[in-house]
């Protein structure tokens, strides 16, 4: 298990691009796209348009997964 980020390359607005996140982030956001029945893609550009301008793309994603984790406790 690497703490180091890793590259993945996704598409938003028609337009191919690339997000750092460590393994253990996409493994549990690749679970939560299949758990909602929706494409990788589709859940980025999703959050994408939901964050401000002062938050980047990685970091909105593993402040969504991690709000969906939380989400789950008890």
């Amino acid at each position: 298990m690497s703490g180091r980020p890793v590259k993945h390359s996704v598409t938003l607005k028609g337009h191919r691009t690339s997000v750092s996140l460590e393994d253990e982030f996409w493994r549990e956001f690749r679970a939560i796209a299949g758990q909602r029945g929706v494409p990788i893609n589709a859940l980025v550009a999703q959050i994408d348009a939901e964050r401000g301008l002062d938050l980047g793309l990685a970091s909105a994603i593993r402040l969504f997964v991690l709000r969906s984790l939380k989400e789950r406790l008890p």
